[in-house]
């Protein structure tokens, strides 16, 4: 769109123009009437004076018609921008201030997979006849890390919400994927693969994950939880209930193990 003050130089130079064009019409009237004459030559340049200010009307209406048709999209412009704007300080609010590293696990998963191979002895040739690990398929989808909003944490009843924030709720959602992210990882390895302190907990995660109410989803257990946002405290059951009440996670036990499920939207 051209600029605003280019656009109004430029009508300022039409309208001087036509002014200039009405003061040589009123000379050659003048003129007309002083040597009648000549009146023939003064009426041919009257029509070309004429002319000339129509030409230059013309091109003003033509400026101000454009300009017009420039303004409703200008409008629907700012409308859209600001919607976005809208749209990512919603974002931006709900995204807590620290952001887990998804691929990063705590230093006992870490050790999980291996590359020296694992030692033959008489328990690991009874793995071997065992069936073989699930194989992890191809794009297997993430942890869902579905943030609270501000007004769902204000929906909260009071005591149920205490005196969590938005960032802690949050933060804890993204702890909760961590954890998830590492069982799922344990599920997946090989068992070949596996470290010696981390084969019970696999074939204990791979039986959970086969139960009814588990099967083809991210979860992890209460034993799991070690932050550093979501803790075995008072602060982190309070977390756990209000997660639990806005319909992000859910419940189960299995065995002696508390199940905690991640749902998504």
């Amino acid at each position: 769109m051209m600029d605003v003050k280019d656009a109004g130089a430029s009508l300022d130079a039409l309208i001087s123009s036509f002014n200039t064009r009405i003061s040589e019409l009123q000379q050659l009237v003048i003129a007309r009437n002083m040597y009648p004459a000549s009146s023939i030559s003064d009426l041919s340049g009257i029509d070309a004076a004429l002319k000339g200010m129509e030409l230059q009307v013309q091109n003003i209406k033509n400026r101000l018609r454009d300009e017009a048709r420039a303004i409703p999209k200008a409008k629907k412009l700012i409308e859209v921008a600001l919607q976005q704007q809208k749209k990512l300080d919603s974002i931006s609010a709900c995204v807590p201030s620290h952001m887990p590293e998804r691929t990063a696990v705590n230093q006992d998963t870490s050790k999980c997979v291996q590359k020296e191979e694992y030692k033959q002895d008489v328990g690991f040739e009874n793995l071997k006849r065992e069936e073989p690990a699930p194989k992890e398929k191809k794009g297997r989808a993430s942890p869902p890390t579905w943030y609270v909003t501000g007004d769902e944490l204000n929906s909260v009843p009071a005591y149920m919400k205490q005196r969590l924030t938005l960032d802690k709720v949050n933060g804890a959602i993204g702890d909760m994927a961590t954890y998830a992210e590492a069982n799922a990882q344990l599920i997946a390895a090989p068992r070949k693969k596996l470290a010696d302190n981390n084969l019970d907990k696999a074939l204990e995660l791979r039986e959970i994950a086969m139960a009814d109410a588990v099967k083809g989803k991210h979860f992890f257990l209460e034993a799991d939880i070690k932050g550093p946002s979501l803790k075995l405290d008072n602060t982190g059951r309070a977390l756990l209930t209000v997660l639990r009440h806005l319909g992000r996670i859910s419940e189960t036990r299995i065995g002696h193990h508390r199940v905690i499920i991640l749902l998504r939207p």
